[in-house]
């Protein structure tokens, strides 16, 4: 056993130093030259040669970018764990607090910011709590270094390539380079967005000619409302009801054969779509006491099994899982937005 054990040893030691000499100048010089099929594939696609080099010049692989990317969890299946602890954790007293404050804060800006983009203010500042604790962290990876790692690694080389061109783009477009700092898997900002949402949904909300989703509460909060828009929001239909479920309910049939081409493990678990009139038929009661109107769709979840709180989740709760495809990240944004509006 003594010779296992020390043989484990040496095995855990050789990992811990990470790889050997040669096989980083061998990864690095590889990464060297993929760094040139992305100048390549900038250059194709109108970004300013000052740009590129500006983007590339010194840029080297990050090793511990590519850890944390391996270290992800895979998709097999597996028991899901329950809602409840993860509820206690992203829906605290103090987040609902930091949030209340947040939302005093900016009472001037943000009547006109959900007239604009017709989505509630308390659902973009529960947005803004669960990313980055309304600012607290965003996070301190260099973005062109990181995306252009995760795009040579490989694994999701598409998305990352396309990210990299999109935060060259973003510079092109006047954003300092020094704002381009974020999470290692390259999402930045208040709202975390990647390079490819900033351009496509980040706004000016101050007027001051700059979407500055970095420092200005006006700004980050119109960019998560337009995002919300563009994803098909709907105003005026709550995300969603707490609900308790009759014990009797027969929920073979309640399923769909419906197959969401999109992380299909998170919709699995909603059954098919009733109207909240024919769910108050099948005798479930709101815990508030407060119903949408009868002709709002919606489907039914009980994340945490029979005889627990479940919920009935409208469209616009497929919006927040657009943001982060997760039942436990869009419910806890929903009831987070809830607290914080009371």
């Amino acid at each position: 056993m003594r010779g296992f054990r020390a043989a484990g040893v040496a095995a855990l030691a050789l990992l811990a130093a990470g790889p050997a000499v040669g096989q980083v100048d061998a990864e690095e010089a590889g990464f060297q030259g993929y760094l040139q099929l992305l100048a390549a594939r900038a250059r194709a696609e109108g970004v300013r040669e000052s740009t590129i080099s500006q983007m590339t010049q010194g840029l080297t692989l990050n090793q511990r970018v590519i850890q944390l990317d391996r270290a992800q969890p895979g998709s097999a299946s597996g028991a899901i764990p329950a809602f409840e602890p993860y509820r206690r954790q992203h829906v605290d007293a103090s987040r609902i607090a930091r949030g209340r404050r947040t939302y005093a804060a900016v009472a001037g800006q943000i009547g006109a910011i959900e007239q604009r983009y017709g989505v509630p203010g308390s659902i973009m500042l529960a947005i803004w709590g669960h990313e980055t604790d309304y600012g607290g962290y965003t996070g301190n990876f260099d973005l062109p270094r990181a995306l252009a790692t995760l795009a040579y690694e490989g694994r999701r080389r598409e998305l990352f390539a396309d990210e990299f061109v999109a935060a060259m783009k973003m510079v092109d477009r006047g954003v300092p380079r020094s704002k381009l700092v974020g999470s290692w898997a390259g999402a930045f900002g208040n709202p975390q967005f990647l390079p490819s949402v900033y351009l496509r949904v980040a706004q000016d909300g101050d007027g001051d000619g700059f979407a500055d989703i970095w420092s200005s509460r006006t700004d980050t909060l119109a960019s998560i409302g337009n995002y919300f828009r563009d994803a098909g929001w709907r105003t005026g239909q709550p995300w969603g009801v707490a609900v308790n479920v009759p014990a009797d309910l027969d929920r073979a049939s309640l399923g769909t054969t419906l197959k969401s081409p999109r992380c299909p493990r998170v919709f699995d678990r909603h059954t098919g779509w009733k109207s909240i009139a024919e769910w108050r038929a099948l005798g479930i009661v709101p815990q508030s006491g407060r119903w949408p109107a009868d002709n709002v769709m919606a489907s039914l979840l009980e994340p945490d099994g029979r005889g627990r709180t479940a919920y009935l989740l409208t469209g616009n709760y497929r919006v927040i899982l657009d943001y982060n495809c997760s039942n436990f990240y869009a419910l806890s944004v929903g009831l987070l937005a809830d607290e914080i509006s009371r």
